[in-house]
């Protein structure tokens, strides 16, 4: 087995990017003593440096890369090192312009920005595999090396091209998919507007038509593309375990739905040895603590609740969004120790020293243009002390309470065109029943639709559209022994191929939420429902509704008003030793915090009452005891029971009975064993 654990990074990882090329080398000395004095243990280097690796075909500069190694090690410092494949140099695209990406319109993509790669192109790959050839028989000795980061944010912002190159592939991995033209036109139903093949050569990537194409090719492009990418990673990976044996490899995902849509993490997280994960906060109002909260749970899933890394974040601001506020005071703390609170083991960032120069010059950094004698850096070296002191729980697991079904490629299948509702959104209903579970202080897994559900009372499915038979048999068997599920509407409706399972809806989940869906009645804009149910509970619901028939199904929540007046809106089905909620409409977050509320009661899951509203409590763990997290997002102190007495390893302080966690603040305590 590869190894997993950063080689030599015996506490857990604090540090960032190091871009030690962008700064005269008189000025990498003070970087260093500045790492130490803030606690930094690892950084990484590399990312996007291949142009002053190689400035010509053939032609390599390692000195300058040499000493900076050097310096690290000489001060106690680990070294992420990137291949900078993610940015090949101008001479490369001058040789080979044709690796640059098409846009399904026709659009060539131009040189000067980052991640412009057909990830197709021959000549690409080969220069990629040199490259990469080349660090590892160079530095895969070197004392400083503890992780290989390959490539960088695959998927963002290029995941799909559609030129020549990929045209050719495509049909390829089409052939090695299917086997047979036959069962391409199967799959597609391409007997609908005569979109018949007879050969694999017929077939190209679904480019710009006048009007909507096929649906199931794609999504099959998208797999495609997708499955490309990894493809590209593996290979440098391969060359990477061959030369540089005993050191992981990784290459940084961005989990959260709101930064990436083109990446298949679950499939990711199975290539590499240590997932690791970036995350930025999205200034849009929403509660930025909910949404990272959500991007760790899901990071942490797709590494099969192993420990992960995240490899960046933001000490404060960022510069990509249309509005981009600093963070609070204590607000950088409190965002990386929520992340460690969810199975990471340890807190990056991007970047060390804030740039002078380029597209990033005004995203924050961990020492920045204010330099030493600012809050940032005053924080930043607080937190380097901060998580030094909680090196102990490294390798130790978060506690889940409840399981939420994700998968990549259902969110896909169902943004296509031509839905019955453009207002219908997978992401949006994901957000909301996360939300709703984290106000209940419920920690979350995912969980990919056909995984083993069993370890959990609660799984919750807010938007699955996209479901296999193998899916729906899963979530069968899991009531049937005991579980309790919950599905929002939309769910179950399609299989792999994007084709209607055979006879009504919701196909996949029919038998084991005892109902059917005769015909889906969606809302007009700002269109309201109200249901009702016996015991005088009124809820609201606006976007979707349903002609809910019960097959067996009991009706617990009724429309009132609408084309669906008189129809179940909310109905319970119990079946073998369990029972499957099925909700129709969508619900705000009142209703859906009244509908989660009887779910979990069925499901005999218990809210954390006696803990406020935006302070977290998560647990993790392992062999060397058990940690208990309070991060209290709130502007008021605020106290968390504990079930026994402990240290608080931030302070040093001993704690029993409930603990004070101040306003803005973050308290971790080791239980006693």
């Amino acid at each position: 087995m590869p190894e997993t654990n950063p080689k030599g990074l015996t506490g857990l990882a604090f540090g960032g990017d190091y871009n030690p090329e962008q700064w005269p080398e008189s000025v990498w000395p003070e970087d260093v003593r500045l790492m130490r004095e803030a606690g930094v243990t690892m950084v990484s280097v590399g990312i996007f440096s291949w142009a002053l690796i190689e400035p010509a075909r053939g032609t390599y500069e390692f000195g300058w890369l040499d000493r900076v190694l050097d310096l690290l090690h000489e001060n106690g410092i680990r070294a992420d090192l990137g291949t900078p494949t993610v940015a090949p140099p101008a001479w490369f695209y001058r040789e080979h312009p044709e690796a640059l990406p098409v846009a399904a319109d026709g659009t060539r993509y131009a040189f000067g920005s980052r991640g412009a790669i057909c990830h197709s192109n021959t000549h690409y790959r080969a220069a990629a595999a040199s490259i990469t050839t080349r660090l590892a028989t160079r530095y895969a000795g070197h004392p400083a090396l503890a992780l290989w980061h390959v490539h960088n944010e695959y998927g963002v912002p290029v995941s799909a091209c559609w030129c020549d190159s990929c045209a050719a592939h495509f049909r390829r991995w089409l052939a090695d998919t299917y086997g047979s033209v036959d069962e391409l036109n199967d799959a597609w139903g391409t007997a609908f507007w005569g979109q018949h093949y007879t050969a694999f050569d017929q077939v190209d990537p679904p480019r710009t038509t006048p009007t909507v194409g096929n649906p199931a090719q794609a999504l099959d492009y998208r797999r495609f593309a997708d499955a490309t990418m990894r493809e590209n990673f593996t290979a440098e990976r391969d060359v990477l375990h061959r030369l540089a044996p005993g050191v992981p490899v990784t290459t940084n995902f961005m989990t959260a739905l709101s930064q990436c849509d083109s990446v298949d993490y679950w499939a990711w997280g199975r290539e590499v040895d240590l997932v690791t994960n970036d995350h930025y906060l999205m200034t849009d109002g929403r509660r930025t603590h909910v949404n990272l909260a959500m991007a760790a749970d899901l990071t942490r899933s797709v590494a099969g609740g192993a420990p992960w890394l995240l490899l960046e974040h933001s000490t404060s601001g960022v510069n990509w969004q249309p509005r981009n506020p600093a963070k609070a005071p204590g607000q950088m703390a409190r965002n990386s120790l929520s992340h460690v609170a969810r199975g990471s083991e340890g807190a990056m960032f991007f970047q060390w020293r804030q740039s002078r120069s380029g597209a990033e010059k005004f995203h924050s950094s961990m020492l920045p243009h204010a330099g030493t004698d600012s809050r940032v850096w005053r924080e930043v070296v607080e937190l380097g002390a901060a998580v030094d002191s909680l090196s102990s729980l490294k390798g130790t697991r978060t506690v889940a309470d409840v399981a939420v079904l994700w998968d990549w490629q259902s969110w896909w299948a169902q943004s296509l065109q031509w839905r019955p509702s453009e207002d219908h959104d997978a992401r949006e209903r994901a957000d909301a029943f996360y939300e709703a579970l984290y106000d209940r202080h419920l920690t979350v897994d995912f969980a990919h639709p056909e995984a083993d559900l069993s370890a959990y009372p609660l799984v919750v499915v807010p938007a699955l559209y996209l479901m296999t038979e193998a899916a729906g048999n899963n979530l069968r068997e899991y009531v049937e022994r005991g579980g309790t599920l919950l599905v929002s509407y939309f769910s179950g409706i399609v299989d792999e191929h994007d084709a209607v399972h055979e006879g009504p809806h919701p196909g996949a989940l029919r038998d084991v939420l005892g109902l059917t869906v005769e015909e889906f009645s969606p809302l007009l804009q700002g269109e309201l429902v109200r249901i009702t149910g016996p015991d005088g509970s009124e809820l609201t619901g606006d976007v979707w509704s349903e002609f809910v028939v019960p097959r067996g199904a009991e009706t617990v929540w009724t429309y009132a008003n609408g084309l669906a007046a008189g129809h179940p809106a909310v109905t319970r089905h119990r079946s073998g030793s369990g029972s499957a909620w099925y909700v129709s409409t969508r619900l705000a977050a009142e209703g859906l915090d009244a509908l989660i509320g009887r779910v979990a009661d069925d499901a005999r899951v218990a809210p954390r009452a006696d803990v406020p509203r935006d302070v977290e409590v998560v647990r993790r763990t392992g062999d060397s005891g058990t940690y208990v997290f309070a991060v209290n997002h709130t502007a008021s102190d605020a106290k968390v029971p504990l079930d026994a007495h402990g240290t608080e390893l931030l302070t040093g302080e001993r704690a029993a009975g409930r603990l004070a966690v101040p306003a803005g603040a973050v308290r971790v305590v080791r239980l006693d064993a």
